[in-house]
């Protein structure tokens, strides 16, 4: 599976001045303050008395802090010491610095060495937070084997916030005795509340999605538990109060009235040539192909969360055709409502038709995924203002593969 693109937040900009820093396996961060130290000590003694500039040796126990560890900056803070002394002390006395510029110098190597420390607990501390949301990304976006369930695939997901890793977009596939599920949806709002719902739904949709035979009886348990975990949400929120009003961003919905919207799809043991899709308000996937590409029927299901406002009952399954070697797109909104300079919306299957009859390769999982990508992120400026999720699959073997090659030959 194609790995999720994020954009540097702080702790990956500490960890890459780290590599950056190293010179087969050691650290050469020494090396800049160093060489800064023995360049100032020079200048210094090349000058006349009267433009001396050997003060100027305090910038460098600050630029050790920066880049060193707490004992490096501590040793070169005390170089720093000693080559004031000696380069001063080798001047007579009516040009020399004197005690208020070692005094200077003495602070400083202080200072930088107590601010290496704090800025070392700082990265360590952003470290560890980082390795929290990738552990909360995998567990709520479980790494999927290749050809799972039957199925090649690949995904790619954006988070809108970058330090945050992971947000309310969810994907996942389930094999069962039953056929093969997949599950990908958006949940409104951002935030850990978002994140919190989406773990939900995921964990219904792994046992639901396994044990029931009837995918209408999946979509039925998805929409329960999106209203119990409203319910739960709502009694928490009544205990907290304005507490809870006073903490949650503005703009983000109240838990308890969050909801999703998601496509279900079943890929059924019994008919290799069909697909099983109930849409909960998300936009229809595409089918794309050595043929073309051709979106899914419109579902007639509101979002996960909604189902009680519904008056014609639960969202009905759509059994579709699927020819071989077609692969089935899945986009949450942070492709389908992507804006260039004009405001103009990314054309998704425009693009992807055009990209597939110039190169049939387009349509295999991994390239399509990589190509919407791209494309998002150059349409939007790589200004990303939602989540965003693109996730390909479609049944594995070589049937698939002997279609897509002969379509490529008679192009």
């Amino acid at each position: 599976m194609l790995g999720r693109l994020s954009r540097v937040g702080h702790g990956d900009d500490a960890v890459a001045r780290h590599q950056v820093l190293r010179v087969r396996g050691r650290s050469v961060a020494w090396v800049p303050p160093l060489v800064l130290l023995l360049a100032i000590a020079a200048v210094d003694w090349n000058t006349t008395g009267e433009f001396r500039i050997i003060s100027w040796i305090v910038l460098v126990p600050g630029i050790a802090a920066a880049i060193c560890g707490v004992w490096g900056t501590a040793v070169i803070s005390v170089l720093a010491v000693l080559t004031y002394v000696m380069v001063d002390s080798a001047w007579p006395g009516e040009y020399q610095a004197g005690w208020p510029d070692f005094v200077l110098v003495v602070i400083g190597g202080i200072l930088a060495t107590l601010a290496c420390a704090v800025r070392l607990r700082g990265e360590r501390r952003m470290l560890h937070m980082r390795d929290v949301a990738d552990t909360t990304r995998r567990t709520v976006l479980r790494p999927l084997p290749p050809h799972w369930g039957g199925l090649d695939h690949a995904a790619v997901y954006l988070a809108s916030d970058v330090e945050a890793r992971v947000g309310g977009d969810f994907y996942d596939i389930q094999p069962g005795p039953h056929g093969t599920r997949v599950l990908v949806g958006d949940v409104q709002g951002k935030g850990l509340g978002a994140v919190e719902a989406a773990a939900a739904l995921l964990g219904t949709f792994r046992e639901a999605g396994y044990h029931e035979a009837d995918l209408g009886t999946v979509a039925e348990r998805l929409e329960i538990r999106m209203l119990r975990h409203r319910r739960r949400t709502a009694a928490l929120g009544l205990g907290q109060g304005a507490a809870a009003l006073s903490e949650r961003a503005p703009g983000t919905p109240p838990d308890s009235d969050r909801f999703a919207t998601a496509a279900l799809v079943g890929f059924p043991d019994d008919d290799p040539c069909a697909v099983d899709v109930i849409l909960f308000g998300h936009e229809p996937p595409l089918l794309v192909g050595p043929y073309g590409v051709r979106p899914l029927p419109p579902g007639d299901g509101l979002p996960l969360g909604l189902g009680e406002l519904a008056v014609d009952g639960p969202p009905s399954v759509h059994r579709v055709p699927l020819a071989p070697g077609e692969t089935l797109l899945l986009t949450t909104d942070g492709v389908t409502e992507a804006r260039d300079a004009q405001g103009e919306f990314y054309p998704l299957a425009d693009d992807v038709a055009r990209a597939v009859a110039a190169d049939l390769r387009t349509a295999e999982p991994r390239r399509l995924v990589a190509f919407v990508r791209d494309r998002t992120l150059r349409h939007c400026g790589g200004r990303l203002v939602d989540d965003t999720t693109v996730f390909a699959v479609r049944r594995g073997g070589e049937q698939g593969e002997r279609v897509v090659r002969s379509g490529r030959l008679q192009s």
